[in-house]
């Protein structure tokens, strides 16, 4: 059993800063934990649409504060994102994300990130050899 208080994760190597500013996640659970997946609390700042692309991973993203627009870059459709709503990037889907104010998501990563990935110039996350895929 594990119980993890976000109190214990700030400050920690578990806090990761995007390098641009775009995001602070506060990683619960990592593949270490051997849980089969990543679970953060993302914060994503208000400010302009930030370019995710996650062709490794597949992650589903729920909100609990906030308000963003999420854009699909391959049909351009968006979404109003607020509390209570989910997102699945199912299909490694190329989106873009706008916080219209300050967004906090509990986010779920499969397969589990390793530690302090950021996202490279396409907007993913590297696959690390480390990571077990699920």
């Amino acid at each position: 059993m594990k119980v993890i208080a976000l109190a214990e994760i700030r400050g920690t190597d578990r806090e990761v800063h995007c390098p641009q500013g775009g995001f602070i996640s506060y990683r619960f659970l990592l593949a270490r934990d051997g849980v089969g997946f990543s679970l953060h609390q993302t914060v994503v700042p208000k400010g302009p649409p930030q370019h995710w692309h996650y062709a490794h991973h597949v992650e589903a993203c729920f909100c609990i504060a906030g308000h963003g627009i999420l854009t699909n870059r391959e049909t351009n459709e968006t979404f109003s994102i607020r509390p209570g709503v989910l997102y699945v990037l199912d299909q490694h889907d190329d989106h873009l994300f706008e916080a219209l104010e300050e967004v906090t998501f509990i986010s779920v990563f499969n397969p589990p990130v390793t530690w302090k990935e950021v996202h490279d110039v396409n907007g993913s996350y590297p696959l690390s050899p480390l990571t077990p895929m699920c």
